[in-house]
């Protein structure tokens, strides 16, 4: 009977992961003797920090042909609980029905989710954290061009003031006019619990990104946070009381739940703290990569963020010392010291920048360039030829402008 290596979750890390297991494995001359299967509801790899943008087309790919022609399989479903002890996993299946996979190496690559505090009306927000409900907020916004113009219906309040509030905020006057006509007449509201928008960007990127706000007419309400939320508004946290009838959240994230059957230690945003080659300390056979992982990026402290930028190479990583590991080969440590941030500002254009501390590199029309060979190529899956796949999906690959 073959091995088997079970990668969960069909993101960024989870697909790579699958064409670096098979890279190895058929590097090692053993494509027949070890299978791969990846689990996921469906073949498909969803461009998740695109979903803030106005045109949704083509925003989730198919990658099953992809995985078909490194020789690795699907098994449409949902992976319910993981038996780290016995090697097994309990996969809900469509419709009804579960199955139950004996694996010999495992890879959680589940992501993460967007994190919703427990505030009333919290239930009520609209967000561009998966396709579904990224449709969801388009079809939001079309109809509310059917209702009388009121104070609630032109207003539109984004909470979180991280990247992705930031893209999500300068995008929308884009979408509004798409949606309700050039010369409609509305109000875009950031909010966020920093004292300045955006202070993760660091101080050198201050004067951009309020000039990209001032550019999109987006207000601002900072140091706050959203206590209430209710069919025709929000409260927040300074009593301020504004109308609306669309509340866009973006405000943190947290590795998927999954993660959390797992023992060992795990961080604030429920990661899994992995070794240096990506395994779960404590769950023998047990790979963690993507945004289901804590690892250090480089030796001076730094961790990875999640972000596709880091979730590519992780994916990479584990996926190859999965299969190293099988194959009584040295493992692959994980290193990306290499850190740049490229965050959409809508008209304005974008901001690129380079390290940790975020040296300002390009701005406008020079960073909006990058901005979108990055959305548009660079982190798409890569077409259905395994020469080519397995030419960058070696575990020393990492794509950065």
């Amino acid at each position: 009977m073959n091995q088997k290596i079970v990668i969960a979750g069909t993101g960024f890390a989870g697909v790579w992961a699958a064409l670096a297991a098979r890279r190895a494995i058929t590097l090692a001359g053993k494509a027949d003797e070890i299978d791969v299967l990846v689990v996921s509801p469906a073949p498909c790899l969803v461009i998740r920090p695109r979903l803030y943008e106005a045109a949704l087309e083509n925003m989730d790919p198919d990658v099953g042909t992809l995985l078909a022609a490194v020789g690795a399989e699907h098994l449409a479903g949902w992976i319910e609980t993981i038996d780290w002890a016995a090697r097994s996993l309990t996969v809900s299946l469509p419709g009804s029905g579960t199955q139950n996979i004996v694996y010999d190496r495992f890879v959680l690559a589940t992501g993460s989710q967007l994190y919703r505090p427990d505030i009333p009306g919290i239930d009520l927000v609209h967000d561009t954290d998966q396709f579904d409900t990224a449709i969801r907020l388009d079809r939001h916004i079309a109809a509310l061009k059917d209702q009388p113009a009121s104070p609630a219906r032109d207003t539109i309040v984004v909470a979180g003031g991280g990247l992705t509030g930031f893209e999500a905020a300068t995008e929308m006057p884009i979408r509004l006019r798409a949606a309700w006509g050039e010369d409609a007449a509305f109000r875009v509201i950031l909010v966020d619990t920093a004292d300045k928008p955006g202070a993760s960007m660091g101080d050198e990127a201050q004067p951009y990104l309020a000039e990209a706000l001032q550019f999109g007419g987006i207000e601002t309400r900072t140091g706050v946070r959203v206590t209430s939320i209710d069919q025709d508004g929000v409260t927040l946290s300074s009593g301020e009381r504004i109308e609306t009838h669309t509340v866009v959240w973006t405000a943190g994230m947290r590795a998927n739940p999954l993660g959390a059957q797992l023992p060992g230690e795990h961080d604030p945003l429920g990661r899994i703290v992995g070794d240096p080659h990506l395994r779960a300390p404590q769950a023998p056979g047990v790979f963690v990569t993507g945004d289901a992982v804590r690892a250090a990026t480089d030796d001076i402290g730094n961790v990875a963020a999640m972000s596709c930028q880091h979730a590519l190479s992780l994916g990479r990583v584990a996926g190859h010392n999965a299969a190293a590991d099988l194959l009584g080969q040295e493992l692959h440590p994980y290193s990306q010291p290499k850190y740049v941030t490229c965050i959409d500002l809508g008209k304005w254009g974008a901001l690129y920048t380079e390290g940790w501390d975020r040296q300002v590199r390009l701005t406008r029309d020079e960073a909006k360039a990058v901005k979108q060979e990055i959305n548009r190529i660079w982190i798409y899956p890569p077409a259905a030829d395994r020469d080519a796949v397995f030419a960058v999906a070696n575990p020393d690959y990492v794509i950065v402008p």
